[in-house]
């Protein structure tokens, strides 16, 4: 079974429109698209490096994909990995958990706590 959580990164102006309005829409490129993309907590870090580098105020939002598994597809992408595209507008309801993008002393990608 693939993962039942995904991440999404938004801007800080894009996460206050979520908290505001309970829906987001889906960012430029997931417009573009037809669906919002997704990532996993292992490819989280290639995302934010290829995307969002250099950028700052950005928030992590923790989606709960069992919440809407009739809208998620498992799809290729960077490389052929498989990655969550979910084919609907991304509601609160969703969400577990969503903090500001930090970093663990190690480095590593400190995940929002859901819970």
């Amino acid at each position: 079974m693939k993962d039942s959580l995904a991440y999404k990164v938004l801007t800080a102006q894009q996460m206050s429109a979520l908290e505001h309005d309970r829906v987001f829409e889906g960012a430029p490129v997931d417009l573009a698209d037809g669906y919002i993309h997704l990532s996993t907590a292992e490819q989280l870090q290639e995302t934010i490096d290829k995307h969002f580098a250099g950028q700052e105020d950005l928030w992590l939002v923790a989606v709960d994909l069992s919440a809407v598994p009739d809208a998620v597809k498992w799809e290729p992408s960077r490389g052929g990995a498989l990655f969550p595209h979910l084919y609907r507008e991304l509601s609160l309801d969703f969400v577990v958990a969503y903090s500001e993008l930090n970093y663990e002393p190690d480095g590593s990608l400190r995940l929002p706590v859901t819970g």
